[in-house]
Order: structure tokens, then C-alpha cells, then sequence
């Protein structure tokens, strides 16, 4: 999916990061290399997430990193950073190690150049409920819905600790959740402890 108008060389030796296997990676987890970017005509087709790429959104394509994987992106030629959550594979271009949507590269001011070197660094991992199985369950904590799914991202990005937040589509409603609770007190306390941290929790009752 990556760019192709842009040709790259002498990028051996380039690439360079703490672990190359694929599947579950912990905090901290960097990799550098060089990052493009993807917009049209992509916009409206179905990533291999499965979910339906919006070029505004913050998000991008990694050959190995789990869907969902929260990362920060650190452009190495200006300072810049942001952060993307992990929805497609890619990018198929040898030295190239992040796809960024073109949201995310106009944040990082490298839409006019198309690449950049960056380093990515793991930040945490945001499990959609239609991609990541859940317990069996009777409450979660409930601490933002929104109708622009990019504010629940920024949302669910803002959130430290475990368990992980996720999104819930819900018709028009991207709601953010915490944690699945056969008990109600269970998720009280997480909701007492996500308000004390600034944010407005709310216990919610999963009908079954």
C-alpha cells in the first residue's frame, strides 16, 4: 500500500528494531526505519482489520504488530510525534516499516516529501470487541462516546493501566469501554479509579 511514485536507495542496514517476530509485543517494543504514507485511492476499502480505512483518521499499516496496537510514530527529521492505532498490514516496500494515513503523515509534515525516517515505539493495545474475544460478562465501565470515532481514539489513547480500553461501534456511537465484569462492585472500583485519573466513568450493565 505504500507510496510508489518515491524511490529508495541504499537502504541496507537501514531498518533496525529489538525483535522481528510477529504477535505480542510489550510496551516500549521500538523499531526505526522509514515511513510513507496512503490516501486515495484507498479511502472507503476494507483494511485487513476489517475495518473500512478513513484517511482522516490516526491510524496505519505494520507488516507484524497486532491490529490494534497503539504506537507512537517520532518523525526523526523535524521532532514531530504522534500516535496511530494499527489497522492494515503493510507496507510492502523493502526498508519501509509503517504506512501512515494521511492524517497522520500531514500531523507529522511529511505529506509534501511522502517518506520519512521515524522510529515507532509500542504504547499499548486497544482491543475492538468485533476483533478481540470477551468474557463472559454482566458490566464494563463506560468513559466517553462519541459520533467522530477519531475523539474515542484519542480517548482510549489517553488511557493508562490495564485492563486496555476498546471501541464499540454502536450505529453512529463510538463508545469507549473498560473491562468486562461478572460483578457489579468489580466495576465500581475500575470506575472509581479511572475518575480519580480525571475521567467521567460510568458503569454500564451488558444486557445479555
Amino acid at each position: 500500500m505504500a507510496i510508489g511514485w518515491i524511490v529508495l536507495i541504499g537502504l541496507t542496514g537501514l531498518v533496525s528494531c529489538r525483535s522481528t517476530k510477529s504477535g505480542p509485543v510489550k510496551r516500549g517494543w521500538s523499531q526505526r526505519g522509514i515511513a510513507s504514507w496512503y490516501g486515495k485511492p484507498f479511502h472507503g476499502r476494507q483494511t485487513a482489520s476489517g475495518e473500512i480505512y478513513d484517511m482522516h483518521l490516526m491510524t496505519a499499516a505494520h507488516k507484524t504488530l497486532p491490529f490494534y496496537t497503539v504506537v507512537e510514530v517520532h518523525n526523526l527529521d523535524n521532532d514531530r510525534r504522534i500516535r496511530v492505532r494499527i489497522t492494515d498490514r503493510g507496507p510492502f516496500v523493502k526498508g519501509r516499516i509503517i504506512d501512515l494515513s494521511w492524517e497522520a503523515a500531514k500531523r507529522l509534515q511529511m505529506t509534501g516529501t511522502g517518506l520519512a525516517k521515524v522510529e515507532i515505539r509500542v504504547v499499548d493495545t486497544i482491543y475492538d470487541s468485533a476483533a478481540a474475544p470477551r468474557a463472559v460478562a454482566s458490566y464494563t465501565v463506560q468513559v466517553g462516546a462519541f459520533r467522530d470515532r477519531r475523539y474515542a481514539e484519542e480517548l482510549a489513547a489517553r488511557i493508562k493501566g490495564k485492563p486496555a480500553p476498546r471501541i464499540e461501534q454502536s450505529g453512529e456511537w463510538f463508545r469507549v469501554r473498560v473491562g468486562d465484569f461478572e460483578s457489579e462492585p468489580e466495576a465500581r472500583n475500575l470506575r472509581d479509579r479511572l475518575k480519580s485519573k480525571g475521567h467521567r466513568a460510568i458503569v454500564i450493565r451488558i444486557p445479555r
